[in-house]
């Protein structure tokens, strides 16, 4: 009877699990991630529809938790990633979108009409200034959707083509990164979102799904207090007949019955509350308020 000699086994591999840096996230953190996204890609969607004037929709796809460096892997080697600096924070947020769809967006503001993006290129000064300008009115959507989840302010401090070489976070870095198919007129890209795990963890972890309502019509009313409003400044309304509106044709005059020298209506929602007068700020016109509703005869 003969022995074998066997092969030692393999060494094991060991890694450290931090348990304050978690590489995937709790579920009740995804659902209040997910409720937060899911309102920023509607009302970015609003405003791209505004900005391209073209209807866009934004939906968000997915939501997990990378390194910075598995993230980048992800991405094409040449894209847009605009990074974003929080406060505090030395790790940056990105966003991130193909650089043809973009000058597509940007050829819609400009007056253009098509869906076919162009070629793969840097952006022009002009072109850099208002791709800049809607990311930022689009951090401005984020920061809101939100809430007290993403602390301080975003701003947009650079845009990089070359994912390989955008050092926005150290490779180990865990970023939350939300995927976006993003649909312009018929054209539709994917978008990415990647922010810094350790901007948005400490606020995760105060969040508890069982929190008591007891306070709950407290919670409504500062929630209510802090939605946008549209506020309009307008005339006295003047009544037409439908067969002088269904005439009408350029060069016609609609007499108004608002005096000339009257302050002009701030209403909200229909009801008349202020009345103003129309000022020059700067570079824009603004509406002064000379009188509130309930000081008004």
């Amino acid at each position: 009877m003969t022995v074998q000699d066997h092969p030692p086994p393999a060494p094991m591999i060991v890694e450290a699990y931090d348990f304050r840096r978690p590489t995937t996230l709790a579920r009740e953190h995804s659902r209040v991630l997910e409720a937060g996204f899911e309102s920023f890609s509607r009302q970015w969607g609003t405003q791209l529809t505004a900005k391209v004037r073209a209807k866009s929709t934004v939906t968000p796809e997915s939501v997990v938790m990378q390194s910075y460096d598995e993230y980048v892997s992800t991405l094409p080697a040449t894209t847009s990633m605009v990074l974003c600096a929080l406060d505090g924070m030395g790790a940056k947020m990105v966003l991130q979108f193909p650089t043809p769809s973009a000058l597509g967006w940007v050829a819609r503001m400009l007056g253009g009409h098509s869906d076919k993006a162009g070629l793969e290129r840097k952006f022009t000064p002009l072109e850099y200034a208002l791709v800049k300008s809607l990311v930022g009115d689009g951090l401005e959507v984020l920061s809101y959707s939100l809430g007290g989840l993403l602390p301080g302010t975003a701003r947009v401090e650079a845009i990089q083509y070359n994912s390989q070489f955008a050092q926005a976070a150290a490779t180990t870095d865990l970023m939350v990164v939300v995927a976006f198919t993003v649909r312009v007129g018929e054209s539709a890209s994917a978008a990415t979102l990647a922010i810094p795990a350790d901007a948005l963890l400490p606020q995760l972890g105060a969040v508890n799904p069982m929190a008591s309502s007891a306070n709950a019509a407290e919670l409504v009313r500062a929630q209510l207090a802090r939605v946008p409003l549209d506020v309009a400044v307008r005339l006295e309304p003047a009544a037409v007949t439908p067969a002088q509106v269904l005439n009408l044709k350029v060069g016609d005059t609609i007499a108004l019955p608002h005096p000339e020298h009257h302050p002009f209506h701030v209403a909200v929602g229909g009801k008349n509350l202020a009345q103003a007068m129309v000022v020059r700020k700067g570079s824009r016109v603004a509406a002064r308020i000379v009188i509130t509703e309930e000081n008004h005869p």
